[in-house]
């Protein structure tokens, strides 16, 4: 009988950092005859493999009113300590009949045990293994330390005690280096870095014509060039930089398109970026209200895109971002064989830079060399074929598959090891 795991997080739904690796690490881990379940507050697996409990989302009210109460203070109320703890005991008792359902005899924890967006779920998580000593991975993409908005707050002896454990049967993944050396340094931790991944051995379905009438439906005319920025519509995506490089190409053809939208960060950043587009003369257009999770049409007749079907119409992807954990739209433009222009984000640098891609960087703004290249890649068909199938040659050797699944049958080694 195979053997069965199960992923652990909030939500398992959307195209977040998240959703997409826990599904690539399940699809590598199928190769090995490894039964994937699911257990989180929001889901879009299969129900018959799943269990959805939704007080484990971040988003359900006794979760927000715990957070509302918890971040941005320095003094912690009694029936918030009270109500942590209740929560905490009703989600591991889910934990457990989880485990039981399904015959679950190892976890995957993906991120909750490492940026403190549901708190009762990684507490009662890292009361879980203590109590049962089941082995687990813990798959770590963003740590409390690396967002402003966890900073201050009245739950230090919470973070300390499970963001992340230290348990002696929990291994521990992160996606950058930097990250590695952090928890080392913070918590005696050590880790292993599995980067994120693509399947580069099978390149895009040339065939999927859904995507078909996207151009048109931007309102882009044939000759026009689609410079895309893959990114939600925030400050740390630095889309003043894309702005930027448009207006200096001085090319009416030239069109920006973001793909996403702001999600729930406000309005005002988005009104900024519209207004500076218009002041510099720049065709910005936010198409996110048209790509979703999966394809489907709208109530209103409209076909929803995924993001998927817009980088096959990409001339050119911006990726100006200050920060970020790894950079899936990198991969992205690298699998569909998009010419991308990079801000030296720090992941970039210490991790991606390298290995001798071939890609145009700036360096926090746009020079005149950026512009420069930016117009070759644009006009210059044989110089961009050469450069964009160089990367997806170089990507394929170091994001893809087959690394993950020499990643991950370390990581069960060690655990039966362990055992």
């Amino acid at each position: 009988m195979p053997e069965q795991i199960a992923f652990i997080s909030t939500r398992f739904a959307g195209t977040d950092g998240v959703s997409l690796e826990s599904a690539k690490w399940a699809e590598v881990l199928w190769q090995d005859q490894l039964v994937s379940h699911w257990y989180g507050g929001v889901l879009d697996r299969d129900s018959n493999v799943s269990m959805c409990v939704p007080e484990a989302y971040f988003g359900h009210p006794e979760n927000q009113w715990i957070n509302d109460r918890v971040w941005g203070h320095t003094h912690r109320a009694p029936d918030v300590t009270r109500r942590i703890h209740d929560l905490t005991e009703y989600l591991k008792g889910t934990l457990y009949d989880f485990v039981d359902q399904f015959d679950i005899t190892l976890l995957i924890i993906q991120n909750a045990l490492a940026i403190p967006m549901h708190l009762p779920l990684g507490m009662a998580l890292t009361e879980f293994l203590s109590e049962t000593m089941m082995p687990a991975i813990a798959h770590h993409h963003d740590f409390y330390w690396e967002r402003s908005r966890f900073q201050v707050n009245n739950v230090p002896d919470f973070l300390d005690m499970a963001f992340p454990p230290r348990d002696i049967h929990l291994q521990h993944v992160v996606i950058n280096q930097s990250a590695r050396e952090e928890l080392a340094l913070r918590k005696g931790i050590s880790s292993m870095l599995v980067p994120n991944v693509f399947d580069f051995d099978h390149p895009p379905d040339e065939t999927d014509d859904y995507g078909e009438d996207v151009r048109r439906e931007m309102g882009l005319e044939p000759d026009d060039k689609l410079i895309l920025q893959p990114t939600r519509i925030v400050p740390r995506k630095g889309i003043e930089h894309s702005i930027a490089l448009v207006q200096r190409l001085k090319d009416k053809r030239c069109k920006l398109i973001i793909s996403h939208s702001a999600g729930d960060e406000g309005s005002d950043y988005p009104e900024q970026m519209a207004e500076l587009a218009q002041s510099e003369g720049v065709d910005l257009r936010f198409f996110g209200d048209r790509v979703g999770d999966h394809r489907h049409v709208n109530g209103d007749g409209k076909k929803i895109y995924v993001l998927h079907d817009l980088y096959p119409h990409a001339d050119l992807v911006m990726y100006p971002s200050i920060y970020e954990g790894f950079g899936n739209a990198l991969l992205e433009a690298f699998y569909f064989r998009v010419p991308i222009i990079v801000n030296r984000y720090p992941v970039w640098v210490r991790d991606i830079e390298p290995k001798n891609f071939r890609v145009p960087v700036m360096d926090g703004f746009v020079n005149r060399k950026i512009v420069t290249e930016a117009h070759r890649l644009l006009d210059d068909k044989e110089y961009r074929r050469k450069m964009v199938d160089h990367n997806y040659n170089l990507a394929k050797k170091f994001y893809g598959y087959p690394i993950l699944h020499y990643c991950l049958q370390t990581l069960f080694s060690n655990v039966k090891f362990g055992m």
